[in-house]
């Protein structure tokens, strides 16, 4: 039997998606204006990756396989109050886990750290930049308004001989947090606002997670990340809708110094998917006030989350290739993705039985010696997984959910005095139920059909079929009932009220249940479909093999939420 958590049948598709980025790459190949390309995928690591950035992991590096290049890992780590080693140690590992390898070492911005302070003092040197001494809030009234033109700062014309020494004395600590800035020399007229001669350097006194305290002033996102991007000679610079009114500012920081590469900055729609938020704002506070348990509780939409609920790498990657790169919305429904995860898991997991909400049954015409033993298959469609016995005893579990003593209409699993089919086994018919002190159903006597292990009953048809276990062959396990943590499709649409109104009370359901014997040794992450019930995956940490069986719901049979409009 295969188990490992790695297989999966879906595997990069032929067939690709075209896009307009696509269109692209294949001109500047075509054309040669490029031999090969070369992209990177530059998270910042201040918070846990979510299913937005692997639709960019899938775009960054699969273009790379695709087409002759590389793709880069570099980490934007420009901010050091708000990054932590964990955070970027956890995006390697979701990388990887997705299935992509970058290219060479990992690359920081802050390996360019000098070399960017020589570029600063090289547009210092041309005019093009100068040390304001306006606060935050100044230089905020100072930018203007929409009807408003801005106005030039009273220190943007000191000589470049004042700016070289004050930039420099900023370098060397001698001034406050907050109290200078180094500024581009733009156009304080200029209707973007990331051209009104935009903060390129800022003091800012925290240890960083790489270069310690070597640093007290720090680069700006938008002067780093252009010069990071031609200094590892990218071909193409693929990021989300928000950058276009940036990209005059790419362009212009790389057409003043001197480089010889120089990127073309490409963007394209983010991902909004409903029924979730990728804000990590957001996501970190439902971490620290204690509405998740981690990043990586399974209700999250962070690839750590989705990977320890049981969510698989080739279906997020079939995920990102069904829903396309575009620069129009790209607003997807949650099913979208599940139905991707369902998909995978149909044809790669195997097949055992596990009851989650027990009801006993006894056997009452059970024979130790005659009453026979089936074998199962672990997949109908693939053979080479094996198969094992499913063993019967005198004590059942069936689901709870299988009984019904007034049945609804079209009702065909057990009822008094009716008849189901044990999944694997014999039909069996329900003659007594028996009742605890208030009432409640705790167990029922059945009676089997002894000639139809294998065979149909004579004379009458048996239409339902339930699965069940052996009470004397069982494990017990602890069952993790997953769902989507919001009610409502955009949480965070509402401006007048908090997104936390619209948690869901039942996004997770812990419950004691029981499995076949084969899930007490499997691996963590390893996945099953637990018959009729739906996708299950071995908790990544909590379930041990041999001891403590700990399984997390990954996705349903088939999707149980109305479909909302869009």
């Amino acid at each position: 039997m295969t188990t490992s958590s790695h297989h999966s049948p879906i595997q990069p598709s032929t067939t690709t998606v075209s896009h307009f980025i696509r269109t692209i790459v294949e001109g500047d190949l075509g054309s040669g204006l490029h031999a090969a390309i070369q992209t990177r995928f530059p998270p910042e690591p201040n918070g846990y990756l979510h299913i937005g950035h692997a639709k960019s992991i899938c775009l960054n590096f699969g273009l790379a396989q695709d087409y002759p290049g590389s793709c880069n890992l570099r980490f934007d780590d420009t901010n050091p109050a708000k990054e932590e080693a964990e955070y970027a140690v956890a995006i390697q590992e979701d990388v990887r886990w997705l299935g992509f390898a970058w290219n060479g070492d990992v690359r920081w911005a802050s390996d360019y750290f000098s070399v960017l302070y020589a570029f600063a003092e090289e547009l210092i040197h041309q005019g093009l930049a100068f040390v304001d001494d306006l606060n935050a809030d100044e230089i905020r009234d100072y930018r203007g308004t929409l009807k408003e033109a801005g106005r030039n700062s009273p220190y943007r014309d000191r000589s470049v001989t004042e700016n070289l020494d004050l930039f420099r004395r900023m370098k060397a600590g001698e001034f406050a947090d907050g109290s200078k800035t180094l500024r581009a020399k733009i156009d304080m007229t200029s209707p973007n606002i990331n051209l009104c001669d935009p903060v390129i350097y800022r003091i800012k006194r925290a240890h960083h997670i790489r270069t310690g305290d070597a640093w007290c002033i720090y680069p700006m996102y938008d002067y780093t990340h252009c010069i990071s991007d031609a200094l590892e000679g990218v071909t193409h610079s693929l990021c989300t809708l928000e950058f276009t009114d940036h990209r005059p500012l790419y362009d212009w920081v790389l057409d003043h110094i001197t480089i010889p590469c120089h990127p073309r900055q490409i963007e394209f729609s983010r991902l909004e998917l409903l029924y979730t938020l990728t804000s990590k704002r957001k996501l970190l506070q439902l971490v620290q006030q204690g509405y998740v348990a981690d990043w990586d509780d399974p209700r999250m939409p962070t690839i750590h989350g989705m990977r320890r609920r049981g969510y698989t790498p080739a279906g997020i990657r079939e995920f990102a290739r069904r829903i396309g790169i575009s620069k129009s919305d790209n607003v997807v429904d949650m099913s979208v993705l599940e139905g991707c995860i369902r998909e995978d898991l149909e044809a790669a997991a195997p097949r055992v039985m596990a009851v989650v909400r027990p009801l006993k049954v006894v056997l009452t015409n059970f024979e130790p010696g005659v009453t026979m033993a089936r074998a199962a298959g672990f997949h109908p469609q693939h053979p080479e997984f094996g198969e094992r016995e499913v063993p019967i005893a005198r004590e059942l579990w069936i689901e709870a959910d299988d009984f019904a003593e007034i049945p609804p209409s079209g009702w065909q699993r057990l009822t008094p005095g009716g008849e189901v089919r044990l999944r694997y086994s014999y039909v069996i018919r329900c003659d007594e139920v028996i009742r605890d002190a208030v009432g409640q159903v705790v167990e029922l006597r059945c009676s089997i059909d002894p000639a139809t292990l294998g065979q149909n009953p004579v004379g009458r048809k048996v239409k339902g079929v339930i699965h069940w276990l052996s009470t004397e062959h069982a494990v017990p396990a602890e069952i993790r009932l997953y769902d989507r943590l919001f009610t409502v499709p955009r949480p965070d649409a509402d401006k007048e009220r908090d997104f936390l109104e619209f948690l869901n009370p039942y996004s997770l359901e812990v419950v004691q249940g029981w499995v076949e014997a084969a899930a007490l040794t499997c691996a963590p992450e390893t996945r099953y479909q637990f018959e009729r019930l739906g996708y299950f995956c071995a908790d990544r940490f909590d379930h041990q093999p041999g001891q403590k069986v700990v399984f997390n719901r990954a996705v349903g049979l088939k999707d149980t939420w109305a479909k909302e409009s869009v």
